[in-house]
């Protein structure tokens, strides 16, 4: 590339998992995780459910077996890595919301700690909490790698 060539801000492709593991994880040893804790797999914020180390052999080191759950799309990933490899741990920011109304396939919230508003899609709400969400009501909401899902009714 020649020197002093700037390249259009249209040629930066900044896809959601990109964001997320640059912006709001930590890194942490892969031997240290542990079973329900959150962990970045292929980009996606997941909720481990599986780890299993094997032993270090003669002449190579110990390997880690971590299979988690995505927190968003429910979908199984597994990742196996060396026990001492640096993995990317989620950092979720918990906060409460109060639901203001419904906005076709979303529920629209209003942040307590500040007032803004968001949009959450239907399909971003915990299992069984669909029914149990009107106006009016307060939640909590888990903020992981710029998206958000709701987690319970307070």
């Amino acid at each position: 590339m020649k020197e002093g060539r700037e390249l259009p801000i249209e040629n930066l492709l900044l896809t959601p998992s990109y964001v997320g593991s640059c912006m709001s994880t930590k890194p942490t040893e892969a031997g240290s995780v542990k079973e329900g804790s959150y962990l970045m797999i292929d980009g996606e914020p997941c909720k481990i459910v599986e780890v299993e180390k094997s032993k270090t052999g003669k002449h190579g080191s110990a390997k880690v077996r971590i299979v988690g759950i995505g927190v968003f799309d429910n979908v199984k990933r597994t990742l196996i890595v060396p026990a001492d490899a640096q993995v990317e741990v989620p950092i979720i920011e918990k906060f409460v919301a109060q639901v203001v109304a419904r906005v076709g396939d979303s529920w629209q919230l209003m942040d307590l700690r500040n007032y803004t508003t968001f949009e959450v899609s239907q399909n971003q709400i915990e299992g069984d909490l669909s029914g149990k969400i009107e106006p009016g009501i307060e939640v909590e909401v888990w903020d992981i790698a710029g998206r958000r899902k709701i987690v319970r009714v307070r």
